[in-house]
């Protein structure tokens, strides 16, 4: 690994996905402070896939070292694209998508097999996307408590359409090492999706039991994999 994406420090950079916003990584965020390491909290518009490239790249530039750049669901197509920039040093996917050139999440999704579950996306009139709220704690967040759960639904982000079909030009995961969280209880990414783009990444894979809304649910887990790649890159850079 070049001089300019050594980790010499302990820095993460945090990315939410559709539907929700940065805060459900407070246990996560917890972790890791405790744990001596600096975090960041990207909080994406969830309008455009480039909009949220360009607020993630914002917060990157902020940091005073490089970072290791964690996605989860849909903000593992923003991770994807916004990884590219010179002071990430690896990624980490939670659950995520990573796309390879020209996908988008949209693509990636379009042919789902027989026995998949169907996430239940609703359209909003202006163009956006919500999930229905009675089955949000299902779908979504299936380990977290109801309360956290039905809290989440009613404090949903709609997410944009052109979010969804924001393609990536250059993954990310080409040029950068990566790590993947696989949740096998997954009903919003199927497993075998996620094994599938792992695998095709090279990432270095954990998996877990757990729900979509894993970061919440098991914020050690999630942790956990964020400090091994910080050190594994640390250690790559001697």
């Amino acid at each position: 690994m070049s001089e300019s994406t050594s980790l010499k420090a302990k820095t993460v950079v945090l990315v939410h996905g559709g539907f929700v916003d940065g805060s459900g990584w407070e246990s996560v965020y917890n972790i890791l402070r405790q744990d001596g390491y600096n975090v960041a909290v990207v909080q994406n518009p969830t309008i455009s896939l480039a909009g949220d490239v360009a607020a993630t790249k914002a917060i990157v530039a902020a940091q005073s070292e490089p970072v290791i750049l964690v996605g989860h669901s849909y903000g593992g197509a923003v991770v994807t694209e916004a990884g590219n920039d010179p002071n990430v040093a690896g990624l980490v996917y939670i659950t995520a998508f990573a796309p390879d050139a020209g996908e988008s999440v949209s693509t990636l999704i379009k042919d789902p097999p027989p026995d998949a579950p169907v996430p239940p996306i609703v359209p909003t009139p202006d163009g956006y996307l919500l999930l229905d709220k009675t089955k949000f704690h299902a779908s979504f967040a299936a380990d977290v408590d109801a309360e956290k759960a039905a809290f989440m639904a009613d404090s949903q982000v709609p997410w944009g359409v052109e979010a969804l079909n924001g393609t990536i030009s250059e993954p990310a995961w080409k040029i950068k090492p990566s790590w993947y969280l696989i949740a096998t209880d997954d009903k919003m990414i199927p497993p075998a999706a996620q094994r599938f783009m792992s695998e095709r990444a090279g990432s270095t894979v954990a998996e877990v039991e757990g729900s979509h809304a894993i970061y919440v649910s098991q914020p050690n887990a999630v942790a956990a994999i964020i400090e091994k790649a910080a050190g594994a890159v640390k250690a790559a850079a001697g």
